[in-house]
This record gives C-alpha cells, sequence and structure tokens, in this order.
C-alpha cells in the first residue's frame, strides 16, 4: 500500500492542480509496495528500471495500473527472455490471471517442450490436478516416451498424497498407456501401491484391461506430435529432378508431402535448418549447376531469394557451425573443387575460406566440437577414402585418419561421441557397409551395415536413431528408409517415402510454432476410450 499526496505549492498555500480537491491531501494506492513504487518512479523520470524475477510480477501489476504501457511490455519482454524451467509455470499462471496471451502461449509452450526438466522443479507442484491433465493430456506434449508422463503424475501425486490421492485415478487417466510396453505395464504400474489401491476405479480398470490384451482391441491412442520432425527435400526421382519435400512423423510412423511448389527441382545440394528456415544450397537441376541459396521459412512456409555464393557447387557439403553456414567443395560443370565458403546471416554474406587439401565433389560432412569434418568424395579421378577437418578459431584444413573404404555419395553424420559414414560408391560397387570416426582417438572402426546398399541418401538423426532415406542402390533410385540405433548396432526398416529418390537432403526441424503443420493430422488418428468387456472385468 502506497499513500500519494498531490503536488501542493507551499508559497500560494495551494495545490498545483486547483480542480483537485483541497480537503483530500493524499490517496491509497492498494497493492503496491514502497518498493515497487520506487521503481515505477525512477521509471517515469529515468525511463531506467532495475528487474529481477522477483520484482517483475508485481511490477507489470503496477505499470499497468498506471498505465505505463511501455514499462508494461519491457516487463512481458523480459519474463519471456528470462523463462526458464524453474519458472515457466509461474509466468504461465501469471499470464493467464491478467490476460497476457503472448507470453502465456510462451510460456504454455515452453513448459510443453521442456516437460522433463520442469517436472523437476519445485513449481511442477503448484499445478492443480485440472491444470496438470490439461498439459498431459494435450497432443503437443513433447515426452521421449509415454513413460515419463506416468512418472511426472506419480512425482506431484507423491508430494502432496492425502490431498491428492482423490484425483489421482482422473490424471492418470490422461497418460497414454497405450504408447507403454505391455512389460512396463506389469512390471511398474500396476505393481504400484498407489495404483493398486485404484483398481476399483475405472481408469485403473482400463490400464489392467489394457495390459492383459496383448493390444488385441485397445490400441486405439492417438500418439503425441513429435518435437522435431525429419525433412526430405529435393533430389533426384526417375530421371528428373524433384521439388518434393516429405516430413517424418517418428510417432506416428509416417510421412506427409509438405512440398511447397514455388521452389524449383533440385538435386545433390546442400540443406540445413537454421533460426526457423530451411537453408538450399547449390544443387542441379539437369541442365543448371547452381551457385544459388534458397531459404524456406517454415512458419510462413514461403521461399526467399538469398546471395549466391562464389562458385557453383553440385554434389557440396553443407553444415551449419556457429550460426553459419559452411559450403564445401562439389562439382561446378566443369571441374571438381576444393574451394570452401561461408555464409553469416547477420551480415547476409558469404565469404571465402581456405580450401580443402583435396577436391572433392560427391562427398558429405557434419560439425561437430567447433569443427567441421569432411569425408570421402571423387576427386574427378578416384572415389576417396580421405576424410579432413576444418578449425575456424585457426582457419586451418588438416588431414585426419582415413576411412578403411573408399566412398563417393557418402552420407556423413554424428552422434554421440561418433562420426559415422554411411553407404557410398566405392568405385565399382555400391555398398551398405559403415564405419565411425571417433575424434578422440583418431580412428574409424567398423558398425553393423545397413540391410540395403544405397548412395546418395539423405542422412539425419532423431529422436536417438540415425535414419538413412531413400539413395541409389546400383539398379534404381529408393523409396526405403532404414534407422540405426547405436545403443544395440543394428538397423530396421521404417516407413517408406512416397517419392522414390536419390541426391535428396535431410534435415531436422525442431521448435517451429507451427510444427503441427508437418505431421499427421491427429484428427485422421483414433483417439478412442479403452473399453473393457466382461471377461476382463471378471479378471480384475
Amino acid at each position: 500500500m502506497v499513500r500519494l499526496s498531490p503536488p501542493y505549492n507551499e508559497q500560494t498555500n495551494s495545490g498545483l492542480y486547483p480542480n483537485f480537491p483541497h480537503h483530500i491531501r493524499d490517496f491509497t494506492l492498494v497493492g503496491v509496495s514502497p518498493q515497487i513504487m520506487a521503481l515505477l518512479l525512477e521509471w517515469i523520470y529515468t525511463r531506467h528500471v532495475l528487474l529481477s524475477g522477483e520484482n517483475v510480477q508485481d511490477v507489470v501489476v503496477a505499470a499497468d495500473m498506471l498505465l505505463l504501457e511501455n514499462l508494461v511490455k519491457i516487463c512481458y519482454c523480459y519474463m519471456e527472455d528470462h523463462m526458464c524451467p524453474e519458472n515457466c509455470i509461474s509466468i504461465w499462471k501469471f499470464c493467464h490471471g491478467v490476460l497476457s496471451h503472448k507470453t502465456k502461449d510462451l510460456a504454455w509452450r515452453f513448459i510443453m517442450s521442456h516437460f522433463e526438466e520442469v517436472v523437476n522443479c519445485n513449481e511442477f507442484q503448484l499445478l492443480t490436478a485440472q491444470e496438470l491433465s490439461g498439459f498431459i493430456e494435450d497432443d503437443e506434449l513433447d515426452v521421449k516416451n509415454e513413460t515419463v508422463v506416468y512418472q511426472a503424475v506419480l512425482h506431484w501425486t507423491n508430494h502432496d498424497l492425502q490431498q491428492r490421492r482423490v484425483d489421482f485415478p482422473r490424471v492418470l487417466a490422461k497418460v497414454r498407456f497405450d504408447q507403454i510396453s505391455l512389460e512396463f505395464l506389469n512390471n511398474n504400474v500396476l505393481s504400484n501401491p498407489l495404483v493398486k489401491d485404484h483398481l476399483h476405479t475405472r481408469e485403473v480398470q482400463a490400464i489392467y484391461a489394457l495390459s492383459n490384451s496383448a493390444g488385441s482391441h485397445i490400441r486405439l491412442i492417438r500418439p503425441r506430435l513429435p518435437g522435431a520432425i525429419l525433412l526430405a527435400i529435393g533430389g533426384w526421382s526417375g530421371g528428373d529432378p524433384t521439388n518434393g519435400i516429405e516430413a517424418y512423423d517418428y510417432k506416428a510412423g509416417r510421412w506427409v508431402n509438405v512440398t511447397n511448389h514455388q521452389e524449383r527441382a533440385r538435386a545433390y545440394h546442400g540443406s540445413v535448418f537454421l533460426n526457423g528456415s530451411v537453408y538450399c544450397v547449390g544443387g542441379f537441376d539437369r541442365t543448371e549447376y547452381f551457385n544459388s541459396v534458397r531459404r524456406l521459412d517454415l512458419a510462413t512456409r514461403t521461399w526467399h531469394e538469398m546471395p549466391p555464393m562464389y562458385h557453383r557447387r553440385c554434389y557440396v557439403s553443407v553444415a551449419v557451425l556457429n550460426g553459419c553456414i559452411y559450403a564445401m567443395g562439389g562439382h561446378n560443370g566443369h571441374i571438381r573443387l576444393s574451394t570452401a565458403e561461408v555464409f553469416d546471416p547477420e551480415t547476409n554474406l558469404w565469404s571465402p575460406i581456405r580450401p580443402m587439401n583435396e577436391q572433392r565433389s560427391d562427398a558429405n560432412c557434419v560439425a561437430v566440437n567447433g569443427e567441421i569434418y569432411i569425408c570421402g568424395g571423387f576427386n574427378d579421378i578416384e572415389c576417396l577414402q580421405t576424410a579432413e577437418c576444418y578449425d575456424p578459431r585457426t582457419k586451418q584444413w588438416s588431414l585426419i585418419a582415413p576411412m578403411t573404404t573408399r566412398r563417393s555419395g557418402v552420407a556423413v553424420i554424428a552422434y554421440g561421441d561418433y562420426i559415422y559414414a554411411v553407404g557410398d560408391f566405392d568405385g565399382t560397387m555400391r555398398l551398405n557397409s559403415v564405419e565411425a570416426y571417433s575424434p578422440r582417438t583418431n580412428s574409424w572402426r567398423p558398425v553393423a551395415s545397413m540391410l540395403t546398399t544405397r548412395s546418395y541418401c539423405g542422412i539425419e538423426v532423431l529422436n536417438g536413431r540415425i535414419f538413412a532415406v531413400g539413395g541409389f542402390n546400383g539398379l534404381s533410385t529408393m523409396y526405403s528408409v532404414e534407422a540405426y540405433d547405436p545403443l544395440v548396432d543394428s538397423w530396421s526398416f521404417v516407413c517408406d517415402m512416397d517419392i522414390f529418390r536419390s541426391g535428396l537432403n535431410c534435415c531436422v526441424i525442431s521448435g517451429l510454432p507451427n510444427m503441427t503443420g508437418y505431421a499427421i493430422s491427429r484428427n485422421a488418428l483414433p483417439l478412442l476410450d479403452i473399453e473393457m468387456d466382461e471377461s476382463d472385468e471378471e479378471a480384475i
């Protein structure tokens, strides 16, 4: 509470505002502390204010009361810029009360995308049963697997077991147990004392029925939306380049065609995801070798022309490092290139960097630990097994240990502590072999081979697996896709693309406000209540 007096002129014994009632010498602002009022007065006189996590919400309420619109905006920007797992729930709750839709939406999206971290913060326990249910029943909740959601419900309930026990079945029903293994259900869910205490409820009976059905008639719950989507872009399809873009929704296990026909077809190009956009670099359309660069704004789904490279580059290798795009090697229509260049989005300019030690087209590269590694390729004479590394701090290229196999048309990706070289043409035949490089030991080792031979395939890491997409098997371009699990050292097939192609490029996108536009519509997938038959009820 603050008491304020109207401006007063002691010499004339009258107020500076003659219409102000003389008998009222002060008035009260309820809900504003002297400390917060001091900050507001500082803003009014100096246009400076010292905000913190402890005072920003009180400042914005008082500023809104006094119609200080610019200060209100500054406060909301402060909350957005300082949002983290520890405070996102309180920001979301606060903005719900004061109707700041933009900041509330950002806080909601932050919670949904960082749920696994938020669960371990103190504010998570401030959620009501209704609020928690609202988060975990939403398709956009981003979790590695559904067991995380189940454990979050247990964590929330056990924090105040006496009060929350009654809400437990209702919140538990929002967990998509259909997406949890039967082994986990039997060993961890139905054996839990809290679950056993609620065997009489319909929600727990349904889980019991699910564990005994082996999914015969109740695996009808639609999967959540993925937090990341793999894009397969362009390529060579049936003797012609394509502009087709397909998006892989790994939680639904399906591809979605998201082609934007504003863009011309291209193959043997590079593609990267940076700052909410996909950049397509170089390539070939049967007639022209490109030095052009096109940017797809994923939020608006519009293409934009970017500054061209210094060199035309088909079969180019492209990577992102420190917010910049590097383009290396390739073929300009006449010769294979050793040149390389870098694009800085802030200056909107390409700049040459030191050439590589080898001429390389048909190679591939990846950024790891602040350096760029490029492997294999073709030098106009032979397929290469050499590899080298660029350090932007010293601006030097250094040769590293050569691969065990010559590889042209190779796919290169980093995961964990290793760089993987996948598939290729060795000058004689297409291969399905894969090897992994350790920067720590400067050595290569073989890992499990792919199920099919492929060169010029797309490659990316998604949800802890390496995906090899399309390619050429020596006879034809391919629809097929397979994924490598480093934990078990094995490959398995996943859903085929709709477009058969080689010379494509892949990238993984995430963090967009319109991620749903790149996934299978959940309205097209079933979402039905789990029903039990009489035999299920008798078993309980």
